[in-house]
């Protein structure tokens, strides 16, 4: 099916839409941390790259990614207009790059989790990855 809009109205219609709450990735997480007592995360704290949770104190920014939108392997592009969205998720990979290098060069850690791999049998993995990470920036004094 075509789109009945153009680019332009396309695009302007697109920019209009936010995500808030998305049930399979940040709820999911909030659970982790709950179910493990993992405490000091905050959810849209203002640092720039705009992590979905973030310990302040240790400087840890936490990024739980859809697979479709940051190109993991796990989720194929569209065949119907295949090279826009190969371009766009393009562009969102090098724009995640683009986060990791900066936060990382004002002494944050960065941790990104893949949406497919946030399920319920990985959560004991995930947890102690996550206060392994913690832990370690919290004793340097980060």
């Amino acid at each position: 099916m075509s789109d009945l809009l153009d680019k332009k109205a396309r695009s302007e219609r697109m920019s209009r839409i936010r995500s808030s709450g998305n049930k399979s990735t940040e709820l999911r997480m909030i659970n982790l941390f709950k179910e493990y007592k993992i405490t000091g995360w905050r959810r849209h704290y203002p640092v720039k790259g705009h992590p979905d949770f973030v310990f302040i104190n240790e400087r840890v920014a936490v990024f739980v990614d859809g697979c479709f939108w940051h190109g993991h392997g796990c989720r194929k592009i569209p065949e119907e207009n295949s090279e826009f969205w190969r371009k766009k998720i393009e562009y969102n990979k090098k724009h995640d790059n683009a986060v990791n290098e900066m936060l990382k060069g004002r002494g944050w850690q960065v941790y990104r989790i893949w949406e497919c791999k946030l399920k319920k049998k990985a959560y004991p993995i995930i947890a102690e990855e996550l206060l392994n990470l913690l832990k370690r920036t919290h004793s340097s004094g980060n």
